[in-house]
């Protein structure tokens, strides 16, 4: 068994090279020994591979001695739906999520007093390594469970006070296509379909609308058919990008205003979690909007540990990750579709108005440079810029009046990770220039 894919979040990795039948059995065994799990919910996503890895989970989780019930084909945030909603001791989704198709792997949960937590790929490696193979069971004992109508009821809270507009969907041929149409005749919007197939093979496009050239044809159905904007999910749905009326996606950390919106509206002092290399206009607008901004280091987990420590309403990052209270704490990007569609029929404003409000600064996107000596470089880096505001939450963090960065290492690969911001287009190219050269 390859141990590589016992990931710091997750279990991913390609198959059949990596991620095998053999390896997922291991770590439904390991899954169930670690959570003590005795009643799981299990789902996939449209992935080539994720049929017969579903099999595989579920045998093992079986052979451990779980019951195990079934939602099929969903995107992974029906898989948080059920495991919120029911008694269920914890949830697995088959799915990698926005990544290749070659790629497969398993996210997974557990319940614990109430609250949902999420099981780290690499809290089972151990576990997953002493697993003894054995004969498979039979999967007949498992139980079916269609959980739509119960969603498309909890969904129909954050589907009111929506206008008629145009709208272009963009499924990515992955799995929120049949949510998308369970859900459409509770809001006044003509949604225009695109890749609503279904099709491991993704042949559109990538599963990732941040991958270059994904969002081109989006792009261009919005300007063809003069709507009102899009909404673009990735291979799982539990990632979500607005496209305003142009053709232009919008940077993920605007959305995250436009979706804090809402609830600091309906909630003053609301806690709004956002990452340390999202827009410094988030925290700023926030507190305009007396809000409380809540900083954590980059990746969804941690959004979604510190918006629970801090008792927030909603957290987001620039994945397009967009976790909510009032969904157990994780992510829906159905949830986000929603409430963004409220802005917009409030605000009455074309979207790239509305965002263009949001975004007063110029940001670069997040850059890659490979070091030998990840360590060196940032100590050279914040020896360097002493004369601004340093804060080391995540990597290095150095702020000056009129721009800052930052740069972080990447836990897996020898790479550094570079964000600038500034006030002015001019300033920021001087800057990413300026410090691209002192990494390199």
């Amino acid at each position: 068994m390859d141990t590589s894919i016992f990931k710091s979040y997750d279990i991913r990795g390609i198959y059949p090279s990596q991620i095998t039948k053999e390896a997922v059995f291991a770590a439904a065994q390991a899954f169930v020994q670690h959570t003590k799990a005795k009643n799981v919910v299990v789902g996939h996503d449209a992935r080539l591979s994720s049929p017969e890895l579903f099999v595989a989970l579920i045998e093992g989780l079986l052979a451990a001695g779980a019951q195990v019930t079934s939602i099929g084909q969903t995107p992974t945030e029906g898989i948080y739906f059920a495991v919120g909603k029911y008694d269920f001791d914890g949830g697995i989704m088959v799915t990698a999520s926005h990544n290749p198709k070659e790629y497969n792997g398993l996210k997974m949960l557990r319940k614990n007093g109430g609250m949902i937590e999420m099981v780290r790929g690499k809290d089972l490696v151990e576990l997953a390594k002493a697993v003894i193979p054995t004969n498979n069971p039979a999967t007949s004992d498992v139980q079916e469970l269609n959980i739509w109508d119960d969603y498309r009821k909890f969904m129909e809270q954050f589907a009111q006070n929506i206008k008629p507009l145009k709208i272009v969907v963009d499924a990515s041929n992955g799995v929120i296509g049949k949510v998308i149409q369970t859900i459409k005749n509770l809001i006044p919007v003509e949604i225009i379909e695109l890749n609503f197939e279904p099709d491991g093979n993704f042949p559109n496009h990538s599963s990732n609308p941040l991958e270059k050239g994904s969002s081109d044809q989006i792009a261009q159905k919005i300007k063809e058919l003069n709507a009102d904007g899009g909404f673009m999910f990735d291979g799982d749905a539990d990632r979500v990008f607005l496209i305003d009326e142009t053709g232009k996606l919008v940077s993920a950390d605007t959305t995250l205003l436009l979706l804090a919106k809402y609830f600091i509206d309906k909630n003053q002092g609301a806690g709004i979690a956002y990452n340390a290399v999202c827009s410094k206009a988030v925290p700023e607008f926030v507190e305009k909007w007396r809000g409380k901004p809540i900083k954590t280091p980059v990746g969804f987990v941690n959004v979604r540990e510190e918006l629970i420590k801090h008792q927030g309403m909603m957290g987001g990052e620039m994945s397009g990750h967009y976790c909510f209270t009032d969904y157990f704490y994780m992510d829906s990007g159905i949830m986000a579709f929603l409430i963004a569609l409220q802005i917009i029929s409030k605000e009455g404003k074309k979207v790239s108005e509305l965002v263009s409000s949001l975004s007063p600064y110029y940001k670069t996107d997040e850059l890659n440079f490979t070091v030998a000596d990840k360590d060196a470089v940032l100590k050279k880096i914040t020896e360097h810029y002493t004369d601004g505001k340093q804060d080391f939450m995540d990597g290095v963090t150095v702020e000056y009046p009129d721009w800052w960065f930052n740069v972080r290492p990447s836990n897996t690969e020898p790479l550094l990770r570079l964000t600038v911001e500034a006030h002015t287009k001019e300033l920021l190219e001087e800057k990413k220039n300026e410090l691209s050269a002192f990494i390199t």
